[in-house]
């Protein structure tokens, strides 16, 4: 007899096809929650930082280093070429304007020296024998003069006698015709030796005038060659502080070569490099700040080198009201450069957010502290320690202002203590 066998409901396939229908159901509604949801992440706070959003002071500076320089610097050249014979002051020492500071030597322009002075002496040897050649021309002329004054004279007389004895008829025609020729040669010839004589002072005149002009010439080339040869030794132009001094004895230095310099010791100013990237904002009387000794002083702005070099250009400040006691040439100030006023703004404390946001969006922190999520903002100017925040937030609020680097897309940050 045969037996009904009963079909079994649950079989192993059955089962196994409906579990993968309810995983890929699950998974599904899985996806959907999580992306339509907002992401999060599990953030330990005691890794990252948080900032209050609040209210105060706020001004645009940006931090520069400057060197400290004397007000005034004047450099020494060796104007004349020539060795070190002698080093008369050493390094750092205080000067007097005028005061020897190296001694150096030149055969070259000591021999031209020699040649020159050789040279006006001869000319004024020349000159002096010319002018004695004058003179004596001139004695000679004055006495052809007197000759002359003398024969005219006594010329004149007899024509006049004569004159009266021929109206008398005590001489003849031809006697007095004699003395009256006579008599207008000689008046003649006292003409022409006057002129003569006048032409010869001129020309006297000229020639002395002519070497006076060349001795004086020779002479001013001599002023000139002990002027170079005085040049040798190098002296101070100004009181100051001897620095940089660079000669040895025994050390050739080529004429221009620089030798040292003299600080003039009535102040102080602090050369500062800035970044190109503010050249546009930085101008005359702009004030900075710098701490020396546990005191602040203000400085202003009074020179701006407008070259750039390796990015970079320089400005000249000088102290306002008090320069720091002690400070010395070459020390490094540190500087906050103003670049704008003091204004009331909200502010937010600089971080590493900046990098991935821009200043665009922050992760906000919630009232309950638990959770940070993102909120649009927009910052404004900026210093070394501070955002201005123009829109977005509001006193009070915190801000995590650590890197988000780590944060990808996440919508929300969860804070686990």
């Amino acid at each position: 007899m045969d037996r009904k066998i009963e079909k079994k409901k649950w079989t192993q396939k059955r089962i196994l096809t409906i579990a993968g229908i309810a995983g890929l159901v699950l998974l599904i509604t899985g996806s959907l929650y999580f992306t339509s949801g907002k992401a999060k992440l599990n953030v330990d706070a005691e890794r990252i930082t948080i900032s209050e959003v609040k209210k105060g002071a706020f001004q645009e500076f940006i931090p520069v280093n400057g060197v400290v320089l004397p007000l005034t610097t004047i450099y020494l050249d060796a104007i004349e070429g020539g060795r070190v014979e002698e080093k008369l002051v050493d390094d750092g020492a205080i000067v007097k304007k005028g005061q020897p500071i190296l001694r150096l030597s030149n055969t070259d322009l000591a021999l031209s020296l020699v040649n020159q002075q050789t040279s006006v002496y001869n000319l004024l040897t020349q000159m002096q024998i010319a002018r004695n050649a004058a003179q004596q021309n001139t004695t000679t002329k004055l006495n052809q003069m007197t000759d002359v004054d003398n024969q005219l004279k006594e010329a004149k007389r007899i024509y006049e006698l004569n004159k009266t004895l021929y109206e008398q008829k005590a001489i003849g025609l031809q006697e007095f015709k004699q003395s009256e020729n006579n008599y207008n040669y000689q008046l003649e010839k006292k003409g022409l030796t006057e002129k003569i004589l006048k032409q010869d002072e001129s020309s006297n005149a000229q020639q002395i005038s002519q070497a006076q002009q060349s001795y004086l010439g020779s002479q001013n080339a001599l002023n000139v060659m002990r002027k170079k040869v005085g040049d040798l030794i190098v002296r101070a132009p100004i009181d100051g502080q001897l620095t940089s001094l660079d000669a040895e004895v025994g050390q050739s230095k080529n004429k221009g070569e620089r030798l040292g310099q003299i600080d003039v010791l009535s102040g102080y100013k602090v050369r500062v490099d800035v970044d190109e990237h503010y050249i546009s904002r930085v101008f005359i009387g702009l004030m900075g700040e710098t701490s020396f000794a546990g005191k602040n002083y203000k400085l202003k702005i009074n020179k701006v080198f407008t070259q750039v070099n390796s990015g970079r250009f320089q400005v000249d400040m000088e102290f306002i009201d008090a320069v720091p006691e002690g400070i010395r040439r070459g020390q490094t100030l540190q500087i906050r450069l103003a670049l704008s006023d003091e204004t009331q703004a909200l502010l937010l404390a600089k971080g590493g957010f900046y990098q991935q946001t821009g200043g665009n969006w922050v992760f906000k922190v919630d009232k309950d502290g638990k959770t940070a999520y993102k909120v649009d903002v927009q910052l404004g100017r900026q210093n070394p320690d501070y955002y201005e925040v123009l829109s977005g937030l509001q006193p009070g609020d915190k801000i995590v202002t650590s890197s988000y680097e780590n944060y990808g897309n996440m919508q929300e940050l969860v804070l686990k203590k």
